[in-house]
């Protein structure tokens, strides 16, 4: 069944081909996709979107103002018009005030900074969250936590072990500052991970929580 269309952001390795084939394998058997990049779209492009997705990669925040100058104001203009925002990792950075300026007095920080935060590097790891409640090793590299008084109005989907939201939907914005849309080669790129895939669980975590986001008004 399709539900809708997503809009994917995809500039190789800012916003990475690896995340956006993975949020597709875990999104398109209910959802269709649409690929733009840092170049303006004709106007129509996203007359047929439900959902503009930003995704996470190897890259900083600071690439925002070159892969953005073309778009910020019709992403900014899509969300103000009814449409929705969907950003994973630095996806979810973006949404901050110092960029897209899209949520409602709530920052995207790094979580390795935070009060309380069970680790301090970056490094790719399998992160401990708890999603609804439940416990689960999340892939992290270098992901956002949430904070500031505009929670208390969003729902808040996951958190990390210090309790600050990992995961939230406020509005017609959904947030998630791990990674759930890793694939198996993912983990084993690297020799600490390797045998810790989680065999597609966090591909339907995903799946779940787009189509809750699609629900909202």
């Amino acid at each position: 069944m399709n539900k809708g269309c997503i809009a994917l952001f995809i500039h190789q390795p800012k916003c990475s081909v690896q995340s956006g084939n993975g949020i597709i394998r875990a999104l398109s058997s209910e959802y269709r996709f649409k690929i733009f990049t840092r170049h303006d779209v004709e106007e129509d492009f996203f007359d047929d979107v439900d959902i503009v997705c930003v995704p996470g990669g190897v890259g900083d925040s600071d690439s925002y103002e070159y892969l953005m100058c073309d778009l910020e104001y019709r992403i900014r203009d899509f969300v103000k018009d009814g449409g929705k925002y969907l950003g994973i990792c630095m996806g979810a950075y973006w949404a901050d005030k110092y960029y897209f300026d899209l949520l409602a007095d709530i920052r995207a920080e790094q979580y390795i900074t935070r009060p309380g935060t069970d680790t301090r590097r970056p490094h790719t790891k399998n992160q401990t969250v708890y999603w609804q409640g439940q416990k689960k090793q999340m892939f992290f590299f270098d992901g956002c936590a949430f904070t500031g008084s505009g929670l208390a109005a969003a729902d808040v989907y996951a958190r990390y072990p210090n309790g600050d939201p990992m995961a939230i939907i406020q509005g017609r914005l959904g947030l998630i500052g791990c990674h759930p849309e890793s694939e198996p080669h993912w983990y084993e790129n690297h020799s600490w991970m390797q045998g810790k895939y989680h065999r597609g669980e966090h591909h339907r975590l995903l799946l779940e929580f787009v189509n809750t986001l699609m629900e909202t008004q």
